[in-house]
């Protein structure tokens, strides 16, 4: 039993199971996240649109979504987004219609190589190689020393404080999260979705849009591992401090190491590793 036909998918959908306990059978009701498609378009020109990638999410913020991917990919500089808008296309069926969205950019479409095809991303973290390093440095520059300094005690209260904020997580158990947090531990935004840097790019979308980029000074809690992608678009959005529940990858450490950014990994109950930019965790 899925979602009605024709309406417009939510975050969690209702399901039946059979739990089993013991030698014990009982059939109940259970929530599922949900996980759809989003295809993004740039407008161009004429009217027409340009597809700029499909990524398999977890309904809601959609708008902050593509807005965070576009910022993240330098597609988009903070502030150069118009409009975004669900699709109105007459020959897509109504449910469809929420699984586009077209972003309207204030200046033209970019011609960028990544951009230059439809490609499809999904709802995992992937390793990008090591060339990913040399393009990124002809957009990003290294993050300034910037004084931020963080306590251990601080660090050790972020992976409780983000899964008390996880609504649709407690329905479901299915969902990751990121979490924007000053460096007092206090919690600005959360979001979550199927996927690691679906989140992620919903935090920054909310940042973008709300003409709050750069994050200096704020640190980023991702509720599963660390890798390139996440690494880079905290880097796009300004973020010096990345922590997570579990590893970094090995291009994620190089590319905190080269950018001036902290990241810490295995941040679990009252421990963690300090992979990159120690100078700003202060150990008493």
């Amino acid at each position: 039993m899925g979602k009605p036909p024709n309406t417009r998918p939510g975050p969690s959908t209702r399901t039946r199971v059979r739990r089993l306990t013991g030698a014990v059978a009982v059939d109940r009701r259970d929530d599922l996240a949900t996980e759809e498609p989003l295809e993004v378009r740039l407008a161009t020109p004429g009217g027409g649109h340009r597809t700029v990638a499909i990524t398999m999410r977890t309904p809601g913020h959609d708008f902050e979504l593509a807005a965070g991917f576009l910022l993240g990919e330098g597609a988009v500089r903070p502030g150069g987004i118009a409009s975004i808008a669900y699709c109105t296309d007459e020959d897509l069926p109504p449910a469809a219609r929420y699984n586009t969205v077209t972003v309207r950019l204030r200046g033209p479409v970019p011609e960028l190589p990544a951009l230059d095809r439809h490609f499809v991303t999904s709802s995992a973290c992937g390793v990008c190689g090591a060339a990913g390093l040399d393009n990124l440095h002809e957009r990003c520059r290294p993050l300034p020393e910037d004084g931020l300094r963080i306590t251990p005690k601080i660090l050790y209260g972020l992976p409780d404080a983000l899964r008390r904020a996880q609504g649709v997580f407690g329905k479901t158990g299915g969902l990751h999260a990121a979490g924007l947090f000053t460096a007092e531990g206090a919690r600005v935004a959360v979001r979550e979705d199927v996927g690691r840097h679906n989140a992620v790019d919903k935090l920054v979308g909310w940042a973008g849009l709300s003409e709050r980029l750069p994050l200096s000074g704020h640190m980023l809690m991702v509720s599963g591992r660390a890798g390139y992608e996440i690494l880079q678009k905290a880097l796009a959005a300004g973020i010096p401090t990345v922590c997570a529940v579990s590893a970094p990858s090995s291009l994620a450490v190089d590319l905190a190491r080269e950018f001036g950014m902290t990241l810490v990994g295995f941040l679990r109950g009252e421990g963690c590793n300090v992979y990159a930019g120690r100078e700003r965790i202060v150990v008493e």
